[in-house]
């Protein structure tokens, strides 16, 4: 896997990072610009910038591998081109059921499958190389239940913004991403905690060839 990363080296002499900071944050600023929904964007993008400021405080602090970086980086464009439009309409998964004939835009469970995929692996980063969890097993286990646990989480708190927002209205139901689904919900948190078993397996056996 890839080696510990040294927590003393500033930003500036990080070439990776920068890239990765520059080509985000024109893209954030691209997709608010062009948004249709502002205040969809806006409710959307609270997350997002929950995770900058975490990981701008804890820069100096804990230092993830450029693996984990990378694979939040593209988590975050995800999430922020999804925020772009309402899910529901998202260009993307328009394409893609045209190509396959899906009978919804799947574009949601795409972004749910990668908070699973993509982030489990970042988690599994700070358990093993900042809390040096023991046994090393646990570092594999514990990602894919925090993956669950956040995912129940993330579908209680989207209910209750959009009850209280839009309060029960067509629009909560668009922001939801239901699309007359009634298991939208059991069906988001199962991706993502499938995503997550896949991270995990495929880091575990990378682990054990080493």
């Amino acid at each position: 896997m890839t080696a510990i990363p040294d927590a003393k080296r500033p930003f500036l002499s990080q070439p990776l990072h920068i890239a990765y900071s520059l080509l985000f944050a024109v893209f954030w600023i691209y997709t608010g610009l062009t948004t249709p929904d502002l205040v969809n964007w806006l409710m959307e993008n609270t997350l997002t910038l929950s995770m900058i400021i975490f990981l701008v405080a804890f820069y100096n602090i804990f230092r993830f591998t450029d693996t984990s970086y990378t694979l939040i980086f593209l988590f975050l464009l995800l999430h922020v081109y999804g925020s772009q439009y309402q899910y529901a309409d998202n260009p993307f998964g328009e394409w893609l059921r045209e190509q396959f004939g899906f009978q919804r835009n799947h574009y949601d469970r795409l972004v749910h499958l990668g908070f699973g995929l993509l982030l489990a692996y970042p988690m599994h980063d700070v358990l093993a190389n900042g809390f040096r969890i023991k046994p090393y097993w646990l570092t594999f286990l514990l990602p894919v239940e925090f993956v669950l646990s956040l995912s129940a989480v993330y579908e209680v708190v989207e209910w209750f913004v959009a009850d209280v927002a839009y309060s029960g209205t067509e629009q909560g139901m668009d922001f939801l991403g239901m699309q007359g689904d009634i298991w939208d919900a059991q069906k988001d948190i199962a991706l993502a905690f499938a995503g997550s078993i896949a991270a995990m397996g495929i880091a575990f056996a990378m682990r054990r060839r080493q």
